[in-house]
């Protein structure tokens, strides 16, 4: 049965910007040196996993990119890994560039994701393999990719992130319909993405969201 108690509102181009801007700011300024700490509860480092993020953004931007996107498939760029185990991407960082230029990236990421969900008709659908989504779904996956790998990374890092509810209120609205009523927004997606355990609730070994529009 769905839950709808927690408010449904859409996910919006500035909840994307918002949740990019996060977590951009609060890993700015972090030594080079830490960066190859592993994440939190990942087989990447932190400069994998940001890699991943900005990956992740510019490639939910992309599917909303063609007059007519597929249905049925990814848009079919190369993706490659750079070591057993580690992120396939199309996008990686040049590390000569240091943090800076990473967390650069994963701020052009989030602007061009945060554009295609304010500019593309509310109508057009595209692939994911979670469900084919609208931009509002893109927008919501975008949410979750950057609140919560900016989780991990901040966590291995060893800085702090708390990000506000109202993101995550809407990107759980849209992608969790399960979600926890009783938890506030923020633990319920760790909760919900299996980073953390709730009162009551078991932290959760695999977890899915559920991206087509209800």
């Amino acid at each position: 049965m769905l839950n709808s108690q927690r408010p449904a509102g859409p996910v919006t181009a500035e909840d994307v910007q918002t949740a990019v801007h996060l977590t951009v700011d609060a890993l700015t300024g972090v030594p080079e040196a830490r960066w190859g700490r592993p994440a939190a509860g990942l087989d990447w480092d932190c400069w994998e996993t940001a890699e991943h993020l900005v990956d992740a953004l510019f490639g939910y931007a992309a599917q909303l990119g063609p007059r007519a996107p597929s249905l049925e498939r990814y848009l079919p760029s190369l993706r490659v890994g750079r070591r057993p185990g580690g992120p396939r991407n199309v996008v990686f960082a040049d590390r000569e560039a240091g943090p800076d230029g990473l967390l650069q990236l994963v701020e052009a990421g989030g602007g061009l994701l945060t554009a295609m969900v304010r500019t593309t008709p509310a109508e057009v659908m595209a692939y994911h393999p979670a469900g084919r989504s609208d931009p509002a779904g893109f927008g919501a996956m975008g949410v979750v990719e950057a609140l919560v790998h900016g989780y991990d990374i901040a966590a291995g890092l060893g800085v702090e992130f708390t990000p506000p509810a109202g993101p995550c209120e809407r990107a759980l609205a849209r992608l969790f319909p399960d979600a926890p009523q009783e938890a506030e927004p923020w633990p319920a997606l760790l909760w919900c993405t299996g980073r953390s355990a709730l009162p009551g609730r078991e932290k959760l070994n695999s977890w899915r969201w559920h991206s087509s529009p209800r």
